[in-house]
């Protein structure tokens, strides 16, 4: 297998820039998810890696060999995408071979074995000669993945290759994938709009937007951790609430004590809803926080809460047996250990005493 290094990548087009000065290494036998909204440059950066796309500017190496403007072919890397890109005409077993038979000098033995190893390990052994108009999205998935594992790359990138199926399924191939990195070790580049799966299956995750990397680091550190804004509402779900400081500085006070003095007034307060929590009578007073049920969604094994907090509203994550409805005055304690500050302008953390 092989690191990955992008090293001031660019991707420019006439009238905008997709990808802008992008530094990101990815370890060997990493998975590294590229997670962001549509339009952010994660599948565009993904192309460039696999040779789809030119480098603007900029170096790309692979296994520490510089492929900024080589061919795909001359990268040693298999793509799985999104539409699957089977050959509708053929077999399984023939959509697995096609590209080892046209484009290789192996024997014939070998790539059966590679085949046959492959399909085992996929569990896709009794489709091998059915059609891809004969299988289910997820089988069609499997026979992609396969298809990339019998080339048996350095690099393997995945686009969006779970956006086709539905919510059971994706469940269920991310459990696949995860299962398939840890057998086999392999490097992994995988763009992902779903912060789910960046969440689940990245052993690091780059946040892109905007064309430019927002934070990198192991999925927990940035979820607890956000370097910005924009990350701390992409990642997580539902997503973090965000408070205006309060006005009225002895209302800031009983929030953040002392701290509240040292911050400018347009500062961003964030807490996720799992650290916020009905109040207990023996809360302490700083720590009550007075405010109205809009409406509670019961999810089974849990329960969110839209709470009216004087000018602000929050989602408050409960047990779904929790006695609430709506207009019932209640009372929270936020988790002030866990509070982040963020600059009103530009959107970035604040660390404060």
């Amino acid at each position: 297998m092989a690191a990955i290094s992008l090293q001031g990548i660019c991707k420019r087009y006439r009238d905008h820039t997709a990808v802008d000065r992008l530094d990101l290494e990815v370890e060997d036998g990493e998975f590294m998810v590229l997670v962001g909204p549509s339009g952010c440059g994660k599948s565009t950066t993904l192309r460039m890696i696999a040779g789809l796309e030119d480098i603007s500017e900029g170096r790309l190496l692979i296994g520490g060999r510089d492929v900024t403007h080589a061919e795909p072919h001359e990268r040693d890397i298999a793509m799985v995408f999104q539409s699957y890109a089977l050959y509708p005409h053929m077999t399984v077993h023939m959509n697995m071979a096609f590209g080892l038979l046209r484009a290789s000098q192996l024997p014939r033995a070998e790539i059966e074995q590679r085949v046959q190893d492959a399909a085992q390990r996929l569990k896709i052994t009794d489709l091998l000669q059915r059609r891809p108009n004969e299988l289910s999205g997820g089988q069609r998935q499997r026979v992609a993945i396969g298809r990339a594992l019998v080339r048996q790359p350095k690099v393997f990138l995945f686009d969006e290759p779970l956006s086709n199926l539905d919510a059971k399924l994706r469940s269920h191939m991310r459990g696949e994938l995860e299962r398939l990195h840890d057998a086999l070790g392999i490097t992994i580049v995988y763009v992902t709009h779903d912060q789910v799966e960046a969440m689940t299956l990245g052993t690091r995750i780059a946040v892109m937007d905007g064309g430019r990397l927002q934070q990198l680091g192991a999925p927990m550190e940035v979820y607890r951790q956000p370097a910005t804004r924009f990350v701390a509402s992409f990642i997580g779900s539902p997503e973090m609430n965000f408070l205006p400081l309060p006005a009225d500085a002895e209302d800031g006070r009983a929030w953040l004590g002392e701290r509240y003095g040292a911050l400018a007034q347009d500062t961003v307060l964030g807490l996720r809803p799992e650290e916020l929590s009905l109040a207990s009578d023996a809360a302490p007073a700083p720590l009550r926080w007075p405010g109205v049920v809009q409406r509670v969604e019961r999810l089974g094994a849990e329960a969110y809460a839209q709470i009216r907090v004087g000018d602000a509203g929050v989602l408050v994550r409960t047990a779904a047996d929790a006695p609430l409805q709506a207009d019932q005055a209640v009372v929270l304690t936020p988790d002030l250990a866990r509070l982040r500050v963020f600059d009103g302008r530009t959107g970035a953390a604040l660390a404060i005493q």
